[in-house]
């Protein structure tokens, strides 16, 4: 999973990709390089102890995620500016948007906009994503105008009804509604999904804060939750999780337990990205090694097969599979197919979260 981290002027976005990736990205108020931060976070699961004390791998591999702060982001937001070139190219390559907004006073870094209001710098976000969305549409809608003058009759119908999708979608963005908050149907983001439209794209919104701004961070969440429903909001403070971030582990929960923090940030970011993009994982135990697979929630037992690798997907034959729970009161493989909960499952199964896989294959 790669997620592109966004925000205005001074909203903290690379002390939360330190903060996420344990990094020691450079803080200031500019930047003029367009060489992008990037980082990878490795996906906390309590789960693997538990299965390492089972299978005793040479090897865990946990599941991770990619971060992509855009150190030159300031000043391609502009009012009403335009997003394009490299950093276009980061954001459409995305499967989420991250978007830092900034809550906390500070009179040593003034706000881009002179005062602090989460709720319009979010609108200022939106509307700056819009723009090249609406650029990608004016030119397809020239394109498919020119493309129908020449079409066959057969073709027709389906330039035609993409061609009113396009439109239909222009009007709302013109309207400041972005595309994820269309209404559309299932099959008309499938005609949308090689757009990789912005304004699509799912959106985690954290709330940076000051220290002293904790105890109010569950109404900070409920206050933009009202008024941004579609969004997945955490409230936190970004220089304090960067700090914690470079201790060790047990120095920081030492650390959250007298500041009454229950969880990490990058626990915090990670369980709402699953959420929103509708993702479960999945173990394989092959080669000594213990690993952790994404995959979307509904994913069939050959597709899961192929995230391993395509052969597996291609001469899939079956799955062995017991759940994660199962695997835990047994203990071991052994006991697990004495109670019978070891099942052998075919090409329609879906995969369910935390399902213990082996795949059988031939090709």
């Amino acid at each position: 999973m790669k997620v592109a981290i966004i925000g205005l002027p001074n909203s903290g976005k690379t002390t939360i990709f330190n903060a996420l990736t344990k990094g020691k990205a450079e803080i200031a108020a500019y930047s003029p390089s367009l060489f992008p931060n990037i980082g990878v976070a490795k996906v906390p699961d309590s789960r693997l102890s538990t299965l390492e004390n089972i299978f005793h791998p040479k090897k865990t591999t946990p599941a991770e995620i990619s971060y992509v702060d855009i150190a030159g982001l300031p000043k391609d937001f502009s009012s009403r500016g335009e997003i394009g070139g490299e950093f276009l190219n980061y954001l459409t390559t995305a499967d989420a948007l991250l978007q830092v907004v900034r809550v906390s006073e500070d009179g040593e870094i003034p706000h881009h906009e002179g005062s602090i209001n989460p709720k319009r710098d979010i609108a200022t976000m939106d509307l700056e994503l819009a723009f090249p969305d609406l650029a990608i549409i004016e030119r397809k809608l020239n394109k498919l105008e020119e493309t129908l003058k020449g079409a066959k009759t057969s073709e027709r119908g389906l330039y035609l009804k993409e061609q009113a999708l396009l439109e239909k979608i222009k009007a709302a963005l013109d309207e400041d509604i972005p595309i994820r908050q269309q209404n559309l149907h299932e099959e008309e983001l499938k005609v949308l999904f090689n757009y990789q439209f912005l304004t699509a794209k799912p959106m985690l919104v954290i709330l940076n804060i000051g220290e002293e701004q904790i105890p109010q961070a569950s109404a900070f969440e409920d206050e933009i939750k009202s008024a941004y429903p579609q969004f997945a909001i955490i409230a936190l403070c970004g220089k304090l999780e960067m700090e914690l971030s470079q201790l060790s582990n047990s120095e920081a929960k030492e650390f959250r337990e007298a500041m009454r923090l229950t969880t990490s940030a990058l626990a915090q970011v990670i369980d709402s990205s699953y959420h929103l993009l509708g993702l479960i994982s999945f173990f394989t135990t092959v080669s000594a090694q213990l690993k952790v697979w994404t995959i979307p929630s509904g994913t069939t037992a050959p597709k899961a097969a192929g995230k391993v690798h395509t052969d597996m997907e291609r001469g899939f034959i079956r799955a062995e599979v017991i759940s994660y729970s199962d695997m835990e009161k047994c203990g071991n493989l052994a006991e697990a197919r004495k109670r019978g909960l070891l099942r052998t499952e075919g090409k329609h199964y879906i995969i369910q979260d935390g399902d213990i896989i082996t795949f059988l294959f031939n090709v």
